[in-house]
């Protein structure tokens, strides 16, 4: 797989604070807006989302996904690819 997070996001999400189903609810909106081959940034702070809902969703779709977790912050970046 490819390093996502060291492409240029077309968009980023903040769904800071946010707790499910929102930040995946948000995500799918977002990406439906979205170009084939873009990349998408989403900044989320709540584990099941980041570790379960949007990974899933994003396997689910075919899209390329990459987490990188801040755990100093606890918080996520997740670099989707939409395809």
């Amino acid at each position: 797989m490819s390093d996502l997070k060291s492409e240029t996001p077309a968009e980023t999400l903040d769904v800071l604070g946010r707790v499910c189903p929102y930040p995946l609810l948000l995500t799918k909106k977002q990406l439906e807006k979205m170009g084939s081959g873009t990349v998408l940034k989403v900044l989320t702070d709540a584990p099941a989302s980041a570790e379960d809902s949007i990974p899933r969703y994003a396997e689910k779709q075919g899209y390329a996904f990459q987490s990188v977790k801040d755990d100093a912050n606890g918080r996520w970046e997740l670099y989707i690819k939409k395809s």
